[in-house]
């Protein structure tokens, strides 16, 4: 079989300008030796040859043509006979060749369309292992843990992060392991995928969902997993596929900024709270002052008792709570930098434009095509954004007409973010910015809270009167771009 392959490759691999050339030798040097053998026998079974190589490189039209010519010639040089039977003769030739050269041709052709397919199926194994391979580096190269469970929650495959974020030792592998240990809620998922009656057919339901839950390492330790999982099915069985990361740190720092959130707010309403009884004990001294006057109630004991403890109160309100210490507390106690503010913006729109949308309303949002970087916090500015934003909400849940407008104008040294909604608007803004406001939602403290927040970054929040609605504009430092570094 190999030596009949050596010897047929070449003749059809060939091409036509070499074939051809053969074939026509080939009918020449039979017609020849027909010719000179003359009568004494015919040679005409030899014309199947050139048929056969012929049929490699020429069409079916083509081939007829070949069948005629060499019929033709068989009969010029056959033996004497009557006129029907050298019809006939003929006849049976042109069909003998001519079946003889498609048959060929049609091997031939089903021998390419076998090579094509076989091509095309290498190639198909040689991209499915480049997908494969791909597949793996990425896996591999993940910093997510990827795992794929059986029916039973036993773990089939897991790559290299899963046994770290798992804690598994490097020479202990994570497959055939029960998940139910490392992450119950896999297991759950499993158990509901499979249960009776989760298709009408009986058969297991498919699932894609994600979940924040407790996951547990091989030492015991407890740590917060984000983790996403679908469900397939292979052949008759049922496998979870699920990607699992650690967000203990996320969480960690989330929790710690709250803190300082919260204790910064405390701080703040401190202020606001000492403030106001400050103002009270002033109003008490000056009434006591007037009463000591007109009723002559210096040398009375109690009297004098009640003004010591006006006065001490008035100092305990008075400790560090001066204004400038206050706004020098606030800016110090956040973690001011170089912020761009289109990344606070985005992170704004992340968080109110679903709340918008759900109650018919509108967010229109306009800025320079650059955004200016300015000296903030992160978080303090979004708190301050959230709470303007809320605000405008609230002022327009029963209006007719729900829109906002968060527009940035740039300039040399500022940024002014102006929040402009659709709401009633202000009848008195005089006291706006001052705490315990009477009829706030609330304390009362989100505006003053706010205000201090951006004089702490050395901007400043203020109302600007409208024609129609709110707005409220937030003044922030830019920060050149020589200063950035």
């Amino acid at each position: 079989m190999p030596e009949s392959r050596k010897v047929l490759s070449p003749l059809l691999n060939a091409r036509r300008t070499q074939l051809l050339p053969l074939v026509a030798g080939l009918v020449a040097l039979i017609a020849v030796a027909d010719w000179a053998v003359g009568n004494r026998m015919s040679l005409g079974v030899l014309y199947v040859l050139p048929m056969m190589l012929g049929a490699v490189v020429l069409s079916p039209v083509q081939i007829l043509l070949l069948a005629l010519l060499c019929s033709s010639l068989r009969s010029c040089f056959d033996l004497p006979s009557p006129y029907v039977e050298m019809l006939l003769r003929f006849i049976f030739a042109v069909i003998s060749y001519l079946a003889c050269g498609l048959m060929v041709a049609g091997l031939i052709r089903n021998r390419q369309v076998a090579l094509e397919h076989l091509a095309r199926i290498r190639q198909e194994q040689i991209l499915r292992k480049d997908a494969e391979e791909q597949l793996r580096t990425l896996a591999e190269s993940s910093p997510a843990a990827i795992l794929t469970l059986d029916a039973k929650g036993v773990v089939i495959a897991a790559n290299k992060a899963a046994h770290q974020i798992f804690g598994l030792p490097e020479s202990e592998s994570f497959k055939g392991k029960a998940i139910a240990h490392y992450l119950p809620v896999l297991a759950d998922a499993l158990q509901v995928g499979l249960s009776p009656g989760s298709t009408d057919s009986g058969t297991p339901v498919g699932l894609r969902a994600a979940a924040q839950c407790q996951g547990r390492r091989d030492n015991g330790e407890i740590f917060l997993a984000n983790t996403w999982f679908s469900s397939y099915a292979v052949d008759s069985s049922y496998r979870l596929a699920a990607i699992v990361v650690d967000s203990s740190e996320e969480m960690r720092e989330h929790e710690e900024e709250n803190s300082r959130q919260l204790l910064r707010g405390n701080l703040i309403a401190a202020a606001a709270v000492s403030h106001e009884v400050r103002n009270l004990c002033s109003a008490i001294s000056v009434v006591s002052l007037n009463l000591r006057e007109k009723h002559g109630l210096a040398p009375d004991e109690e009297f004098r008792a009640l003004e010591s403890l006006v006065h001490g109160l008035e100092k305990v309100a008075s400790i560090g709570l001066r204004s400038g210490d206050l706004h020098a507390g606030v800016s110090a106690a956040d973690d001011v930098q170089n912020l761009p503010l289109q990344a606070v913006l985005d992170d704004l729109r992340i968080v109110i434009e679903s709340d918008w949308h759900d109650m018919g309303g509108s967010i229109q949002w306009s800025g320079p095509p650059v955004s200016p970087v300015i000296l903030a916090d992160r978080h303090g500015l979004l708190q301050v954004f959230l709470n303007l934003a809320r605000n405008s909400h609230r002022a327009v849940l029963n209006r007719p007409v729900r829109n906002l407008a968060v527009s940035v104008d740039a300039r040399e040294r500022t940024a002014i973010v102006r929040f402009q909604d659709s709401g009633p608007g202000l009848a008195s803004p005089a006291h706006l910015f001052e705490p315990f406001q009477p009829g706030a939602d609330g304390t009362g403290l989100g505006l003053y809270v706010s205000r201090t927040v951006v004089r702490g970054y050395g901007g400043e929040l203020r109302y600007e009167p409208t024609p129609a609605g709110s707005c409220f504009a937030v003044e922030l430092q830019i920060v050149p771009a020589e200063s950035r570094a």
